[in-house]
């Protein structure tokens, strides 16, 4: 017996433009989005996309399924899909489309391009959450199916992220079409009769165009400001002093519920930081609580913890055991741990911490430099791609399961120091169904990864926005994915 799920896909029906002949110039009323990044990072290629370029694939190439406006799943490339109550197979019927070349969406071409969507991430922590897929098959002419090795109850999540966007020939079918103008584009919703679907009467003016571009943080608040941009996304801890001017208050300063890591990754495996005591003593002697303050209470919350509670399948060690001593205390046991390693030598210990340019990220660089000078440690500071001792790790979480955060941490994709019992606890994970034993041996295998100290947790990621008015298509969700095409429907 299978169970069937189907999701209306009305909003990609009335979202939609009309595509005057030869004419690209933006409407009057076009929405004017603006996405924090480099100016031409929107136009990214590859697999490792900056935000901004998400945001530009996923409304240029659609993949089987797509997220909306509030981070759920809807449908796209297909228009329905069957999952199996065991889990293990996912069949998904293709809408009546054509790719932009004019060939029809096929099972076949759909398969062909999945598999090679999937095969460029290799490599990626992306790759191992998606591994359980083994065989794409095409069952009938517009019939695909995913069958999978063990369950994944997060798959159709997985297979709405940007990176699984389809391409036919180097082209996406949708949902938009942009052209470029330098560094700024222009993006247009292709008519649902062009991608076979039923087309109201009047859906040409329940729509709008979106002008869209990525600035550095500064700009783009200053060009919000200035009334030349609707929605500002993108935002993280380290521009965050620049938009909270009581805009929090007035509702103009939106906050993602996200999750994900937020902390210090250990990238060098010799001199003190070989050590897993001392590498302990770090983050024994950070304050936390006052970090919190700093950057902004409202908007970040401190953690000791590698998986946050609430998370599907945690069932990890909980707080480290030296959370329940006083700051102090542990200051004192770390500044014991600094003076062995010393030994009779008086040279300083030094360790460089990389991190991104922005006022938030000096805020946190000030605290973590007297934090560290509590135990003997003089924190120096490096740009955010250059060879450090440390650096920040600021990810939002893809679905919300302790493997996510497993995977991020596993020693294929760390640099330095790392856990192999973790990954072999986690490894066996896999194999076994959702369950207690399961969720045993996760947490298992985060007790290990937390016992490492290889990575130094601090609290959770930020994410904002800035939004003028109301009835822009935009909702804070826990994914903080901000897709366009929501934000191409006209007010009511």
């Amino acid at each position: 017996m299978r169970s069937f799920f189907r999701i209306a896909c009305s909003g990609l029906v009335v979202t939609a433009t009309l595509l005057l002949a030869g004419c690209w110039g933006a409407n009057d009323a076009a929405m004017r989005v603006i996405a924090i990044g480099s100016p031409a990072s929107a136009f990214e290629k590859g697999v490792r996309l900056a935000p901004p370029a998400q945001i530009m694939r996923a409304a240029t190439t659609e993949g089987l399924i797509a997220l909306d406006d509030q981070g759920r799943v809807i449908p796209a490339l297909a228009d329905r899909w069957i999952v199996t109550d065991d889990g293990m197979s996912y069949i998904f019927r293709l809408r009546d489309g054509k790719w932009p070349d004019g060939s029809a969406i096929t099972a076949e071409s759909a398969r062909l391009s999945l598999r090679n969507a999937l095969g460029a991430l290799a490599g990626t922590s992306l790759a191992m959450d998606l591994a359980p897929i083994v065989e794409i098959r095409a069952m009938a002419s517009r019939v695909v199916e995913l069958r999978l090795s063990r369950s994944q109850p997060d798959l159709l999540q997985l297979l709405a992220q940007p990176e699984l966007g389809l391409s036919h020939k180097g082209r996406g079918s949708g949902p938009m079409r942009m052209r470029r103008d330098g560094d700024e584009a222009l993006l247009r919703v292709i008519p649902p009769s062009q991608r076979g679907l039923p087309q109201p009467e009047d859906w040409s003016d329940l729509i709008r165009d979106i002008q869209y571009r990525s600035l550095p943080a500064a700009k783009a608040i200053e060009t919000f400001d200035a009334g030349d941009a609707d929605v500002v996304t993108g935002g993280r801890f380290v521009d965050l002093p620049l938009a909270d001017r009581n805009r929090l208050v007035s509702g103009t300063l939106m906050l993602d519920p996200v999750a994900g890591l937020f902390g210090m990754v250990v990238l060098n495996e010799r001199g003190f930081l070989a050590d897993r005591e001392n590498r302990e003593a770090l983050a024994m002697a950070i304050d936390r609580e006052s970090l919190a303050t700093g950057l902004g209470g409202k908007a970040w919350t401190a953690l000791d913890t590698i998986v946050p509670l609430g998370i599907s399948g945690a069932a990890g060690p909980g707080a480290p055991g030296w959370s329940g001593i006083g700051l102090a205390e542990r200051r004192r046991q770390g500044a014991a741990r600094v003076a062995k390693w010393r030994g009779a030598s008086d040279r300083p210990l030094v360790l460089r911490l990389a991190l991104p340019a922005g006022p938030g990220a000096d805020l946190l660089f000030d605290s973590l430099v007297r934090d560290m000078a509590t135990i003997g440690v003089t924190l120096q500071r490096g740009a955010e791609a250059a060879p450090a001792d440390l650096r920040l790790v600021d990810l939002v979480a893809r679905y919300w399961r302790s493997e996510w955060y497993l995977h991020q941490l596993s020693c294929p994709a760390l640099k330095g120091p790392c856990s192999t019992a973790a990954d072999k606890l986690l490894a066996q994970a896999r194999d076994l169904p959702e369950g207690q034993d399961r969720a045993v041996l996760l947490g298992r295998a985060e007790g290990e990864l937390t016992s490492e100290y290889v990575y130094l947790p601090l609290g959770s990621p930020v994410r904002w926005s800035l939004v003028r008015g109301r009835d822009r298509g935009f909702t804070p969700n826990r994914w903080a994915i901000h897709p366009l095409m929501p934000m191409a429907m006209r007010p009511k």
